[in-house]
Parts: structure tokens; C-alpha cells; sequence
């Protein structure tokens, strides 16, 4: 805060005051310019912030084949999450303890020195970085154009299949045909009149008329994650009643000894550690042993992952209402329980997390052209957003439940506060979730990666096979010259 800045200033002996000169005036506005313009400043840096699709990028330009690299982007985002929600933790311990002792002052100076280090380091070591060139046009201009274009031409009929060139694709692009999938968008692409159409270096005339397959594929790909992603949504909203989470270890038993106090902060950590022991394990032990007992490389499918993630935070709500029950119960009867009761729901939650979290973003990044892996970042914040809008709807839903019963859900006294009727609320919607997930996953088919895995191996059959009749082939011509030789020789 800048010094000397007050409106006005008054001297406690004489109980006089005075108002704030010219500069202290001024003083004062540039303190208010400088605090308002922070904030949407924040909120452009975390909107801009791709740090987790510039690091995939990285490992994919490397030389190391298709398998290693998917199991390398695999530990990158389950160990990128890990940070993220560490990172968090430290938020509301050291940098709250460092605001009550110290002030704003430090409590704020002390993270911009470390943001001001570490952007830094991250321009000094940008020539050692992979870079992808960006598109001329934004990402949204593309897709607004295909939207556009595909409604302007909506009464054009399909070609034949067998029909080639009918369909612009940019220059040296191999792409000639668009996908089936969301056919009523290959419209946009359609030429219709190459001369009037197609510009003389082969893009289009008019691009809010005639786009390319490209772009139509941009648009499929995001329209086809979608459910997939709303399906993740149920995760963020279980994971975000931290603050009902910490009122019930407050109001519970925290000191078991005279040694032992569980602070109630420390509960969010334990999410945070079970997510990073996790990590650990699943990457050092657990695929390790079952690539040993199955004599091959094992690899998690992301969609198990996900879908595993989501299985185990619907499992988290439930025994969050279960818990939530007893301690009702209990403090009716004037009985403190245990907090140790909630550490199974935070393990759990960390746990699905990691999994989900890591799971979606590795699942967006692979399935979404390279032009869109910034989308990879907008869809996991889009779908935090979404689920506080959302926990907030199911909450107050929740309350009208309790009113009717004469309770009220909000009451600072968490002896009256039935949130057991919330959490039945949200385990039961999670529950739900799962088949939803279920069903859009497999109406999504099998991932890129796998049927490029698939086409690769089909390539590798073919050519074996091939060798294999050339080189028996061969073996038949030296049989037979071998026995004509032989009948000469008679």
C-alpha cells in the first residue's frame, strides 16, 4: 500500500482533522488505479496461461516413438496436476500465514517476487523450447466461419462418394475427403464453382462462404469432446464444497492428545498427498508389476482413467452424506465425533482429481487438432466455472429441501446445518453421471491415437506379409532352378 495515502488525516490529542492535499489526493487515486487494474490483469494471465499445452508440445517434438511419448505425456499431466493442486495448498497455509503476521505487504510482494523469478527463467531458457507456429486466423474465426458457412450453404446437396475434388483442403494438406461424423458440416467445404471459389493460390475466395476440411474437422473434434467434458463437470462440483468440508472438521474432533491436533487446513493437504503418492505409485509400481505379470508394456487407457476418476468421487460424495448423517446424529446427542472420519472422502477426492483432471487434459490434447491445444486449458477452466455456477444451483436446492423441514442449511451452527441432504443431492447426480459417461464415451468410438496405433499396425501386417510372399517366392525360384540344374547336369 502506498504510504501517506489516507483521506484524511487526524490527530488524536486535538481530535482535529484535516482534509488530503493535492498529492496524497493523488496519491490515493493511482493506489485505487493500481488495485482495480490488477485484478482483470489476473484474470487475463490465468485466461492466457497454456503452460500445460506448451509442455506437452515439448515432449511431442521429440524423437521417441508413439507409445513412449503417449506414456510420457501420461506422467506429465498426472504430475502437472499434482503441482497445480499443490501450489493451491501452499495459497492457504504459507501465503495465509504470511498475510496475518506480516501484512498485504509481504503476504502479496513475496509471490510477485517468485512470479517475477520464474517468468525469468522461462524467457532466458525460451530459444531451448519447441515453438508451434500459430494459425494467420484465431481459432474462433475459424470456427465461426465453418458455423456461418455451413448455414449459407444448407441447401446445397451432397457428391457422389466416389466424387474427388470437390472439397477444398489447404495446400499441402493430404486430407481430401472430410469425416463422416456431423456430416451436415462438410457443406462448408463444398465447392461449388472452383473458378469462382478457389483464389488462384488455392485458398478460398470468400471464407465465410467456402472454408476448408480443415477447419470443418476443427469444429467436429470440439463438437465431439463436449459431452465427454460436460461429463467431467460432476467432478469440479464434488471437489469444490471445500468450504462446507473445513466447517465440519472445525465443528468436529480435531485434538486427540495432547500432542496430537489435526489443524483443520491440514485436511486439503491430505487430498493434495494422496494425489502425488498416487502418482508415484501408479507410475513406479503399480504399471511396472502388471507390465511384469503380463510379459508386455501395460498402459491405462485414458477413458478408464476418467471414468475410474468420476466412479471415485461419486464414491467420495456418498460417504461424505454417510458421515455427514452420523455427525448429525451424534450432535443431536451432544457427542463430538472424530474428524479422522472425513479422511477417506478427502483421500478419494484427491485421488479423482488426479485422475479426471489428468485424464481430461491428456484426452483434449490428444483428440483436438494441434491448431486447438490451447483449447485444452479453456475447456478444464470452463468446466471449474461451470461447476461452481452449478454447485451453487444444487446447493440452493438443497436449502428450499431443508426449509420445507424446517432446517436451515446455511446456519452458522453445524449441529443444525443438514448438509447430509446436499450431499444425497450431488452423490445421487454423480451417480447418474457415470452412465452418462458411459454412454458418451462409447458413442464417441475409439480415440485418435488408437486408430492411428491400429492403422500402423495394419501397415506393418501388410508389409510383413508381403515380405513374407516375396521371400517365398524366392525360395520357389531357387527350388526350381535348382532342379533344373540338377536335370541338365543328367
Amino acid at each position: 500500500m502506498i504510504p501517506d495515502s489516507e483521506w484524511v488525516h487526524c490527530n488524536p490529542l486535538n481530535q482535529s482533522c484535516r482534509p488530503p492535499t493535492a498529492a496524497e489526493l493523488s496519491l490515493r487515486v493511482i493506489e485505487f488505479i493500481l488495485l482495480y487494474a490488477s485484478l482483470p490483469l489476473i484474470s487475463i494471465g490465468v485466461g492466457v496461461r497454456c503452460s500445460v499445452a506448451f509442455g506437452a508440445d515439448q515432449i511431442q517434438s521429440t524423437r521417441n516413438s508413439e507409445p513412449r511419448r503417449m506414456r510420457i505425456l501420461e506422467k506429465f499431466f498426472m504430475f502437472y496436476f499434482a503441482a497445480y493442486f499443490l501450489t493451491i495448498i501452499i495459497a492457504f497455509t504459507a501465503t495465509a500465514q504470511m498475510l496475518d503476521r506480516y501484512g498485504w505487504k509481504v503476504g502479496l510482494g513475496v509471490p510477485t517476487i517468485f512470479i517475477f523469478v520464474f517468468v525469468t527463467i522461462f524467457f532466458v531458457c525460451s530459444p531451448l523450447y519447441f515453438k508451434e507456429k500459430p494459425e494467420k486466423k484465431g481459432l474462433f474465426t475459424r470456427i465461426a466461419q465453418v458455423i456461418v458457412a455451413t448455414f449459407r450453404n444448407r441447401d446445397l446437396p451432397f457428391p457422389d462418394p466416389d466424387a474427388s475434388g470437390c472439397y477444398l483442403s489447404e495446400n499441402d494438406s493430404n486430407i481430401v475427403m472430410p469425416s463422416d461424423n456431423l456430416r451436415f458440416f462438410n457443406k462448408a467445404c463444398l465447392i461449388i464453382n472452383p473458378e469462382e471459389d478457389v483464389a488462384p493460390d488455392g485458398s478460398a475466395a470468400n471464407p465465410w462462404r467456402l472454408c476448408t476440411i480443415e477447419q470443418v474437422e476443427e469444429l467436429k473434434a470440439l463438437l465431439r469432446v463436449l459431452p465427454i467434458w460436460s461429463a467431467g463437470i460432476m467432478m469440479w462440483v464434488n471437489a469444490s464444497q471445500l468450504t462446507f468440508k473445513l466447517l465440519q472438521a472445525n465443528s468436529m474432533k480435531r485434538q486427540h492428545s495432547h500432542k496430537f491436533d489435526m489443524s483443520q487446513a491440514a485436511f486439503p493437504i491430505i487430498g493434495v498427498s494422496t494425489m502425488l503418492i498416487w502418482g508415484v505409485l501408479y507410475d513406479r509400481v503399480i504399471l511396472p508389476l502388471a507390465s511384469k505379470i503380463k510379459g508386455e508394456p501395460v498402459r491405462l487407457c485414458v477413458k478408464i482413467r476418467m471414468g475410474i476418476g468420476l466412479s471415485l468421487s461419486c464414491v467420495a460424495m456418498i460417504i461424505s452424506a454417510i458421515i455427514e448423517s452420523v455427525r448429525q446424529n451424534k450432535a443431536a446427542q451432544n457427542e463430538n465425533m472424530s474428524a479422522m472420519w472425513l479422511l477417506p472422502q478427502y483421500c478419494l477426492h484427491g485421488l479423482a482429481q488426479g485422475l479426471t483432471a489428468a485424464g481430461q487434459t491428456e484426452f483434449f490434447y490428444s483428440e483436438l487438432p494441434k491448431t486447438m491445444t490451447s483449447v485444452t486449458v479453456t475447456l478444464l477452466v470452463q468446466g471449474m466455472t461451470v461447476a461452481n455456477w452449478l454447485s451453487g444451483v444444487l446447493l440452493t436446492a438443497a436449502s428450499d429441501l431443508a426449509t420445507k423441514r424446517g432446517k436451515e442449511m446455511t446456519s452458522n451452527d453445524m449441529r443444525k446445518a443438514p448438509l447430509r441432504y446436499f450431499y444425497w443431492e450431488v452423490a445421487a447426480i454423480s451417480f447418474v453421471n457415470i452412465f452418462y459417461y458411459i454412454i458418451c464415451i462409447r458413442k464417441y468410438g475409439p480415440l485418435k491415437k488408437s486408430e492411428e496405433n491400429g492403422a500402423q499396425s495394419a501397415e506393418l501386417s501388410q508389409l510383413a506379409g508381403s515380405s513374407q510372399l516375396a521371400e517365398s517366392s524366392q525360395l520357389a525360384e531357387s527350388s526350381q532352378l535348382a532342379e533344373l540344374s540338377q536335370l541338365a547336369e543328367m
